[in-house]
């Protein structure tokens, strides 16, 4: 069903958008004015008032984009045709596919086949696995490791497998009509811990291990996070490490912006005796094989930094204290983010994590549970009126070491003996300037990432260099934060605005609603400019 709606030229929307935004609402506004948030009212650079981060787990634009827009289309799965316009993306070529220079060529994983396992995806081990740039070695340094049942040669070349379009539909289908990037990176190489920390902070430097003693080479090394340690502040976790140092949470608070991370399961289950939260919410993804908990603590950035952590998962004192400062100091339970919007309360800033049986990652997650949460965040989103004025961005922490054929960009190089093996046991990850951190050899491996919005071009794929700190560079430039300092990645960011279309209205597909469980089209919503 497509349906068309009148509407006024764009120079009448952004008229109307600055004379809302433009004004001071007070207490004796008028009720309609006093639900207004703050976050609207605050100034932009760009039209867009409401910044919604969807930050998933653990896959390779490889992994998922591959061989976009071509889909298998096999008879009983979710079918997916692209639209004759679409742009060509970086992927796999038929020579990558058939004569791979890896052990195993890339093969397609059906939709039944969607539960995978858990690849190898350390700081070292990923790599290894691009080998100067000939990108050959993943079966033998990116393969399960664990557990014993993913060990074999088999279940070791899983390493190599993709989905498409008709096991990531609602994602194909989101690029469609919306943009795309081919040319984003993780911030540095390794897993979790890192592409959250970088995603807020771009600095995986400033790690403090417990009792400020050196921590294990798994964890904190040269005073650079490299491992998935648990956050300091915070009841849920073993408190390994805290970081020190600005993250945007800080930003924000300077300039009075709200904002908020919102988890799943962040909202305790109890409470000790000795006030401490217990995170004991769990649920059962697709398989049905396990109750997955739906927090997990080194997937929380803001809870490693003492600015900006909520220890003891405190509830907002309010609704309308969401996105503020109290108790909660920004760090909330995924629904709490509901209540804002519902509220008219929705925070300028907003980052959503999903319960982890519904983030994306291998061996507890998968792409049809992670399509669920997607498609129902971004339907509801959609039909909120604050649409006309948010950008939803879908990224990822970082690769799950799945294959993907691009060899990222060396911005930050690292030369520690124990840890660097990019271009082997010389050569390291090259040869760092004097006073450069190191243990942060980066890029890290392609990731994807998606800008939805009614300001994103339409069927676009941007090839400009990005990573995970282009997300925070938007934010501080939005919003006219600043930067971090302090060797971030934010200041060498590629910029996510070569994405939008600010100058004029979108010709088509404003809103794009999907089913979530096949990720095929409900409607498309379509405005003219």
């Amino acid at each position: 069903m497509k349906e068309t709606l009148a509407s006024s030229s764009f120079i009448s929307f952004a008229l109307i958008l600055s004379i809302v935004t433009g004004g001071e609402i007070n207490a004796s506004a008028a009720p309609l004015m006093s639900s207004i948030s703050t976050a609207t009212a605050a100034t932009t650079a760009t039209p867009i008032k409401h910044l919604v981060v969807i930050f998933q787990e653990n896959v390779s634009y490889d992994h998922y984009f591959g061989t976009y827009p071509n889909a298998t289309n096999p008879q009983g799965e979710p079918k997916f045709n692209a639209e004759p316009n679409t742009p060509s993306a970086n992927g796999l070529t038929a020579s990558l596919l058939k004569n791979n220079p890896n052990v195993v060529n890339p093969f397609r994983l059906d939709r039944s086949e969607a539960i995978t396992c858990d690849m190898n995806h350390d700081y070292l081990a990923e790599q290894k696995a691009y080998h100067g740039g000939l990108v050959d070695k993943f079966v033998e340094y990116t393969s399960p490791t664990y557990p014993k049942s993913c060990t074999d040669e088999k279940h070791k070349e899983q390493v190599m497998g993709y989905f498409d379009g008709n096991t990531v539909t609602a994602l194909w289908n989101y690029a469609q009509h919306f943009s795309m990037s081919d040319n984003s990176f993780g911030s540095t190489f390794g897993p979790s811990t890192l592409g959250a920390i970088n995603l807020i902070s771009g600095q995986t430097h400033g790690a403090i291990p417990p009792n400020n003693i050196a921590g294990d080479d798994n964890d904190v090394v040269n005073g650079t996070l490299i491992d998935d340690p648990d956050p300091t502040f915070d009841d849920c976790g073993q408190a390994q490490v805290l970081m020190t140092g600005k993250n945007i949470g800080d930003l924000l608070n300077a300039k009075n912006i709200t904002w908020g991370w919102f988890q799943g399961g962040f909202e305790p289950t109890s409470i000790t005796s000795h006030g401490k939260a217990v995170c004991g919410s769990a649920t059962a993804n697709m398989n049905l094989r396990d109750y997955i908990p739906d927090y997990i603590p080194h997937h929380e950035p803001f809870q490693y930094y003492k600015s900006t952590a909520n220890p003891h998962h405190l509830p907002p004192t309010s609704v309308e204290m969401i996105g503020k400062a109290d108790q909660a100091n920004h760090q909330y339970d995924l629904t709490n983010f509901w209540n804002a919007v519902y509220s008219s309360n929705m925070p300028s800033v907003s980052f959503l994590k999903a319960p982890a049986y519904q983030d994306g990652h291998a061996g507890y997650s998968d792409p049809i549970d992670e399509q669920t949460f997607l498609v129902n965040t971004i339907n509801k989103l959609q039909e909120r009126p604050e649409w006309n004025s948010t950008a939803v961005i879908i990224a990822y922490d970082d690769s799950d070491g799945w294959y993907d054929h691009v060899m990222p960009p060396l911005v930050s190089q690292s030369n520690d003996p124990n840890h660097d093996f990019l271009f082997g046991p010389t050569k390291l990850c090259g040869n760092p300037p004097a006073g450069a951190y190191n243990d942060r050899c980066g890029y890290g491996p392609r990731l994807p990432l998606l800008v939805i919005s009614p300001y994103a071009k339409v069927n676009f794929i941007d090839h400009q260099m990005t990573d995970q700190t282009s997300i925070l560079r938007f934010i501080e430039d939005n919003w006219t934060l600043g930067r971090i300092g302090n060797q971030s990645f934010d200041e060498k960011a590629g910029l996510l605005t070569n994405m939008f279309e600010f100058t004029r209205g979108r010709q088509l597909a404003d809103k794009l609603l999907l089913d979530p469980s096949t990720g095929l089209k409900i409607s498309t919503i379509t405005t003219t400019s």
